[in-house]
């Protein structure tokens, strides 16, 4: 084996023993657990649970669909045009997906107060627009203009242009964010829950309901292994497309692809802006309804709300949502970073195993969050890390998506020309791939401590009650009764909404300022 092997297969080393200790072996317990008790062949035999596997896989479809034909024109825009305001525009996209899933459930529950399918359908695809538009962008912003001019020039019209040459390149961010989408409205909770009640339930839920309130631990078991399973299957058809289509861009730092829009272009732009209208009606909602009250809401932040609802003032779990978010994005960085490098740098003779790392990577996004979260405090007992390493298997896929993708487009070319010149691997690295790379490190970094602030399912079953983040306090304020406790939930998402949004436009600045060096 040579040492460029060796040295990738130690570097593979680094997130494969992460999963192995703090996805692979929580979840194997609390599966073995549940196993063990028998019952499972009843379940996975059931009509009941296969009507709830195609609800799941229905609605997830349906929603990913949305989120995919929504969030191009919004990738094209964030990729191809210079135009006043892009930051705001890209802090606007990404306000929508670190919403607490319960608010945002009572957000669509008061649009369309019949709720059912159409509801939870949009409610999944309003979070997840900032994937497809984020990560479809990214490689977007980096494809050469020139050709697509080119066969504009040789008689081709707009749209064949696009089909013909664009498309092929940036499909495949377009099966990496329709992969990453179709996996979060899957295993959408907080939506399913709100929305659906007991008319409408998905193998999350279902899981929910029999781990917590039924104490089902077989039925909630035989359940996780099917949705592990169809995950699993979902992955390797995902991957299987991208090998098919991923080809090589030979991305270079010179060209300059966003321009003000002419022509067509104002039509695609006018799309991003009704999707963008779209987005941000539920969020007016929400502020709307933290104002019903007055003010005192937000003045009840200071405190515990009704009967010490919390144990801790609210706007302490602010500090906590900070100092989670960051840990976790520290982590996940140099899992998700480490991992696309390997991936990117993966010959096509040992692409079988390059592809079972990034479906490992993968998984943790289509397991149960109660699975996770009760397998934790079974092997892991209450330490206050969970909560960090619970949030970074969440956002490490994450941070795959958006990196690799440009990792792999660029050309070898650029890497061996600069080994001929003498350069060192680590210089190669620094002088060409964290060049042409730089924007989407820093965007992934960005992405994925947004995520983490407001990061939900497995965080709610982790933080402790004297340290609970955000997310987790606007949940237990919700679910309980009294007229403050209310107030308090809609301002403290009011609260996140900035937060985050302060975050979003710091990590901005620092990605401009960055993409300016390079």
């Amino acid at each position: 084996m040579s040492a460029r092997a060796l040295g990738l297969l130690g570097l593979a080393l680094l997130p494969l023993v992460f999963l192995g200790l703090f996805f692979a072996w929580p979840v194997a317990s609390i599966l073995g657990l549940g196993l063990r008790d028998g019952g499972v062949l009843d379940v996975l035999t059931s009509a009941d649970t296969w009507r709830l596997v195609g609800f799941t896989v229905g609605q997830a479809a349906a929603a990913t669909a949305v989120a995919v034909l929504a969030g191009m024109p919004l990738a094209y825009v964030l990729a191809r045009c210079a135009l006043p305001g892009m930051g705001l525009l890209r802090v606007l996209i990404v306000v929508p997906f670190v919403l607490p899933t319960v608010v945002v459930g009572l957000a669509f529950r008061a649009l369309l107060p019949d709720g059912g399918v159409l509801s939870i359908v949009l409610a999944n695809a309003f979070f997840n627009v900032a994937v497809v538009a984020r990560t479809v962008g990214g490689l977007w912003a980096h494809t050469d203009r020139r050709a697509e001019e080119a066969a504009r020039a040789l008689g081709a019209s707009r749209w064949r242009a696009f089909t013909s040459v664009v498309l092929p390149a940036i499909a495949p961010a377009i099966g990496s964010a329709a992969a990453v989408v179709f996996l979060f409205c899957a295993t959408s909770f907080g939506v399913v829950l709100m929305l659906g009640g007991a008319r409408f339930r998905t193998l999350e839920t279902e899981i929910y309901l029999r781990t917590v309130e039924l104490f089902d631990l077989p039925g909630a078991a035989a359940l996780s292994v099917l949705q592990v399973a169809a995950v699993l299957a979902v992955l390797v058809i995902g991957a299987v497309a991208r090998r098919r289509r991923e080809t090589a861009l030979a991305l270079r730092r010179s060209v300059e692809t966003a321009r003000r829009p002419v022509g067509g272009e104002w039509a695609v732009v006018a799309a991003a802006c009704l999707v963008l209208v779209g987005l941000m009606v539920p969020v007016i909602g929400l502020v709307a309804r933290s104002l019903s009250g007055g003010v005192d809401g937000y003045l009840a932040l200071a405190g515990q709300g009704d009967s010490n609802t919390l144990q801790v003032p609210a706007l302490e779990t602010v500090q906590n949502s900070l100092r989670a978010a960051t840990d976790a994005t520290l982590l996940a960085m140099a899992l998700g970073v480490t991992s696309a490098v390997v991936l990117s740098q993966v010959r096509r003779g040992r692409r079988v195993l390059g592809e079972a790392l990034d479906v490992a990577l993968m998984v943790p996004l289509g397991v149960s969050a109660v699975t996770v979260g009760f397998g934790y405090l079974i092997t892991l007992g209450d330490l206050p890390v969970l909560v960090p390493l619970a949030q970074a298997l969440v956002i490490t896929p994450l941070i795959v998506r958006t990196v690799l993708p440009v990792l792999r487009a660029i050309d070898e070319r650029l890497r061996q020309a600069a080994g001929t010149l003498g350069a060192n691997p680590l210089r190669v690295w620094r002088e060409v791939d964290l060049a042409l790379a730089g924007r989407s490190l820093v965007a992934a970094a960005g992405f994925g401590y947004v995520v983490a602030l407001g990061e939900f399912g497995a965080t709610s079953f982790l933080a402790r009650p004297d340290a609970p983040t955000l997310p987790v306090a606007i949940g237990r304020l919700i679910s309980r009764p009294g007229v403050l406790n209310n107030q308090m939930a809609y301002a403290a998402c009011v609260l996140l909404m900035l937060v985050t949004v302060a975050a979003v436009v710091v990590i901005e600045r620092l990605r401009t300022t960055a993409v300016g060096e390079f």
